[in-house]
């Protein structure tokens, strides 16, 4: 049976490096885009002009409007779409106890959305969720323990939120930021792990820096989201 609105391991993101994992992300429309309504609430300028929504198989206009069509899914029928959104989640879990590996799922591939306000993961206990957010508190109540037990959270520096991140990873929380070039071995005195690697975020060591390459549009960027 095919998933409706999850993607497993079919992009780069989800399908680097051997983890023992099976990725479910879900990809939906970022900042404002087509018009509707902004997922990506705290989002810098830097951070829009260097999205990766039209990155890898997001420049296709099938691929965009397929997002699109989910996102106005969210947003025109709420409760279906969670419906279908833990459908999908236990396919995941099945096809995954099939190939011997464990279940992760990413909810905001391209979005910045309180999934966890809608859906119990503790009730998906043996799946691993995790995001990326520049939701400062939402960064710190999982450094502090306040989130669900299988939810883990990356924080993501922009060209302004320097002081959010030194909160979180004072916590113990870890922080993704951008690189032009090489990745350095600290970044103001943290230790920068290599986050292109794979995407198994709560895999990583705690308080740390988790170094990408500017990739697409970031390459050109000159606000200061890329260092």
């Amino acid at each position: 049976m095919k998933t409706n609105l999850l993607s497993i391991n079919s992009d780069a993101k989800t399908s680097k490096g051997n983890t023992g994992y099976l990725t479910g992300i879900l990809y939906l429309t970022p900042a404002g885009q087509a018009g509707l309504k902004n997922l990506c609430p705290r989002a810098s300028d830097g951070c829009k002009a260097a999205c990766l929504y039209t990155a890898g198989r997001g420049k296709f206009s099938k691929v965009q409007q397929a997002r699109i069509k989910k996102t106005k899914y969210l947003f025109e029928d709420r409760e279906s779409f969670i419906d279908v959104l833990k459908s999908d989640i236990r396919i995941l879990i099945r096809q995954a106890k099939e190939k011997g590996l464990k279940p992760a799922v990413r909810l905001n591939g391209t979005s910045d959305y309180p999934f966890h306000r809608l859906i119990d993961f503790e009730a998906f206990k043996n799946v691993q969720f995790y995001d990326y957010t520049k939701i400062t508190q939402k960064a710190l109540d999982f450094a502090n323990g306040k989130l669900a037990k299988n939810y883990y959270i990356v924080f993501s520096r922009s060209e302004n939120n320097w002081n959010e991140c030194l909160k979180v990873l004072k916590a113990g929380g870890n922080v993704a930021a951008v690189f032009k070039n090489e990745l350095p071995l600290t970044y103001n005195r943290f230790p920068v792990l290599d986050g292109d690697q794979n995407d198994s975020r709560f895999l990583d060591e705690q308080g740390c820096i988790i170094g990408l390459k500017a990739k697409g549009y970031a390459k050109k960027d000159k606000s200061g989201f890329v260092i």
